[in-house]
């Protein structure tokens, strides 16, 4: 199938939310890598979302350059070439970007996007992510109004963060403390500044706890739960149920009963990233010390080809990772739920 177009994008979401499953959004930064994600969802028959964050772009774009641009460009040509033979339909999405990165990176690629729909064709990407966390809410949320107008012309799809994610990812941090959990009021006002889909369709990725990066049980205290209380709050003010498209950010880590949780509450995407790539990693590390001295011309001898030849180790980091976006899969409930 080839990249999800607009309207099963659409189709895409509306299931997950209507059937109590959401759908992993691995990051990736490589072809190897969009390989193993692409193999991940087709053998667990699952649609699914990949997405690029700015320093992804930046690594795809090629040391020499560091174009954030021009590596999410390429890998997105590549990908709709190459998801053609899989049997599943992916949507291609955009991760964080903070707002001095905006101008570099997701409205240059709104832009491409809005010219290819003037022409008849597809948006580029199916969404784009605005993080305007660090911001104040009025200033995100005004930012988010001027993106989500365009997007909405260009067929795209906005995903919003209102409130602090905490940890690192890309260079925007912060701190872990009681203000990483979203209000009823937030979500009000979020609602209130950008509608609830009559001004264009948006994910939205409140806090509940959410961490970047590694943590051990016990550091984090995440809440899903708190995402019913959003909902309903909205849905008492406008009228209307199930107001919101959810995102868990920070699912790495996360317990199978948080998960379920989440997705009780309205989460349709998941964002995976940190497992992925040690799911990615170990097993080339494991090739590289179980190999050292055909990886390595030790004391004057020449190694051994087949063992440090890239494909040799890359196809098993690409079965490392394939294996934890099906286990995603499974853990979120899309595994088996493609559209037919």
């Amino acid at each position: 199938m080839p990249i999800a177009t607009p309207e099963v994008y659409n189709e895409m979401l509306d299931r997950a939310k209507a059937g109590k499953f959401a759908y992993p959004a691995i990051n990736v930064t490589s072809s190897q890598t969009l390989n193993a994600a692409l193999r991940g969802f087709a053998e667990a028959e699952s649609d699914g979302i990949v997405q690029i964050s700015t320093g992804g772009a930046e690594f795809l774009g090629g040391q020499y350059s560091k174009d954030m641009v021009t590596g999410a460009v390429a890998l997105a040509e590549y990908a709709h070439v190459l998801a053609e033979k899989y049997p599943v339909n992916i949507a291609l999405h955009t991760d964080h970007c903070p707002k001095d990165k905006l101008d570099g990176y997701v409205r240059p690629l709104i832009a491409i996007s809005e010219e290819r729909v003037k022409a008849g064709r597809n948006p580029l990407f199916q969404s784009h992510m605005w993080d305007g966390s660090a911001e104040t809410l009025a200033d995100n949320l005004s930012i988010a109004q001027e993106l989500l107008e365009r997007a909405r012309a260009a067929k795209i799809i906005l995903e919003v963060e209102i409130t602090p994610t905490g940890g690192e990812e890309d260079g925007v941090s912060h701190e872990i403390n009681d203000e990483l959990y979203t209000t009823v009021d937030d979500a009000i006002r979020t609602a209130e500044a950008l509608g609830l889909g009559e001004k264009g369709r948006y994910l939205l990725a409140a806090s509940f706890g959410n961490v970047h990066g590694v943590y051990k049980p016990g550091n984090v205290v995440l809440r899903p739960e708190l995402l019913k209380e959003l909902s309903e709050g909205v849905a008492a003010k406008f009228g209307k149920a199930a107001p919101f498209d959810f995102v868990f950010h920070g699912g790495s880590g996360s317990t199978e009963q948080e998960i379920q949780t989440a997705l009780e509450n309205g989460v349709v995407k998941m964002n995976l990233d940190t497992d992925t790539q040690y799911a990615f990693t170990r097993p080339v590390a494991g090739h590289m010390f179980q190999n050292y001295d055909g990886v390595l011309k030790v004391d004057g001898e020449v190694g051994n080809k087949k063992a440090y030849d890239p494909r040799t180790w890359g196809k098993l980091a690409e079965a490392g990772m394939a294996a934890r976006v099906v286990e995603a899969t499974q853990h979120l409930r899309s595994a088996g739920n493609k559209i037919k």
